[in-house]
């Protein structure tokens, strides 16, 4: 078996290496990082690939941050996971003629994405196995907390790598059947007669110190069209129902205050969009956020007629509390086209803020009862059928601080996110499979 450091991101150099690998097994460390093996880890990760006829198999693994050893296991590989990220630990190990049989057929030579269409290559054939063992230990250099590292993606600095990202999943679904053409259904937008043109969608639970903000922020708004605001408020205990209540003086707040204990901020979503006085279009606003001015609401609806789409997607720019800009700064999501969103969509882990739904698709749709990856959810399915618009002014204020739920998440959890999103994509995946031409 012959072990390589090498240059994930380059096709040129795993053309190189499938070209030089000579015996069975193929073993590549994909991180530029310390990696110090278990007892017999190797001869397990042999056994494994023997044992079960897999072409590639990868390992959970203990990590070390400043001095401390924690676990960081991974999670398994399906069809979906077709995000350019998935962590596959610092080493895989490949069946050699699997690894040669792959290669032959990459087309392009990427910069970034030469592991990424590698393995998007071989899940075309084979099989991955994940080895739920601790068998290494890797070296952890990026200490930065889960909710700064979630936006690395759409960073504007790493544009060229995501658009190489791109062509190279593109392709993988063309050849797999599951690429969508730019052939959508059409929206009626006076099939349905309804009292408001818009209501903004707000769940919360216990966000007392930013809840006001977020509801003035829509008070504020200029428009020609009569607009609402929907709190649907998930059992606050901290003094949140009551500053609601307050805030409702103005006839343009509707409290709602759901009977069941079983809600999810998607289950939340659905309380407000099936409400009676739900508008035509139903646009987000998370409890922690700001539209960034008076004219956000205007921009969101004017873009439904004039896209002719069912969904738009906004962008942000990422604060603090004190709205002093963050990095990345401007979230933009340009990685979204008309011609190739919604396959890009399968990639990408969101589609940004705020989003707007056309009120009569979402509620044939409706959002699953779950607390993350709700809203991917329901815009991968409205994008199987309906072009989605974009606004690409900053309309949005994304404040990040201690109180976000996502702000420093244990490995454990990323894990059950990106496994739930991942089931997403697979589903959605399936569903285009079964397209239609």
């Amino acid at each position: 078996m012959r072990k390589i450091l090498f240059n994930a991101s380059s096709s040129a150099e795993i053309k190189k290496i499938a070209e030089e690998a000579t015996g069975n097994y193929t073993l590549l460390y994909i991180k530029d990082t310390e990696v110090v093996w278990g007892y017999l880890a190797e001869e397990r990760m042999r056994q494994v690939m023997d044992s079960t006829g897999a072409a590639m198999v990868y390992a959970d693994r203990y990590v070390c941050k400043e001095g401390r050893i924690e676990q960081s296991p991974v999670i398994d590989y399906q069809p979906g996971s077709l995000r350019d990220d998935f962590d596959f630990g610092a080493v895989v190990m490949f069946r050699t003629s699997a690894l040669k049989e792959a290669v032959s057929r990459m087309k392009a030579n990427y910069r970034y994405a030469g592991f990424y269409d590698l393995r998007l290559k071989l899940s075309q054939k084979y099989e991955f196995v994940h080895i739920n063992e601790y068998l290494y230990t890797e070296q952890e250099r990026d200490l930065r907390l889960s909710g700064q590292k979630q936006f690395d993606y759409v960073d504007p600095r790493n544009r060229e790598r995501q658009i190489e990202m791109e062509q190279a999943c593109t392709e993988h679904l063309k050849e797999i059947g599951g690429y969508l053409p730019t052939d959508f259904k059409s929206v009626d937008f006076s099939a349905e007669a309804f009292a408001f043109e818009a209501s903004v969608i707000i769940p919360v639970k216990n966000r007392v110190k930013t809840i006001a903000d977020a509801i003035q922020s829509v008070l504020q708004q200029e428009t020609t069209f009569p607009f609402n605001v929907i709190v649907v408020d998930n059992h606050s205990t901290d003094g949140t129902t009551e500053l609601i209540e307050s805030l409702a003086k103005d006839k343009r707040v509707i409290h709602v205050k759901p009977e069941r204990n079983d809600l999810g901020i998607g289950g939340c979503w659905n309380i407000g969009i099936y409400h009676p006085m739900c508008g035509k279009f139903a646009i987000q606003l998370d409890s922690d956020d700001l539209y960034s001015d008076a004219h956000t609401l205007s921009k969101m609806v004017n873009a439904f007629y004039e896209q002719q789409c069912a969904m738009v997607v906004g962008t942000y720019r990422m604060t603090d509390f004190d709205l002093n800009t963050l990095p990345p700064g401007i979230i933009d999501h340009r990685e979204w086209t008309p011609e190739n969103g919604r396959n890009n969509a399968l990639r990408i882990n969101g589609l940004g803020a705020p989003r707007a739904f056309f009120t009569p698709v979402i509620r044939q749709i409706g959002f699953p009862n779950t607390s993350y990856g709700e809203d991917y959810a329901v815009g991968l399915a409205i994008s199987r059928h309906y072009q989605i618009g974009r606004v690409y002014d900053v309309v949005y204020l994304c404040r990040r601080w201690s109180g976000n739920s996502d702000a420093a998440l244990n490995p454990f959890q990323v894990n059950a996110n990106n496994l739930y999103k991942d089931r997403i994509r697979t589903w959605e995946l399936q569903a285009r499979l079964t397209i239609e031409d």
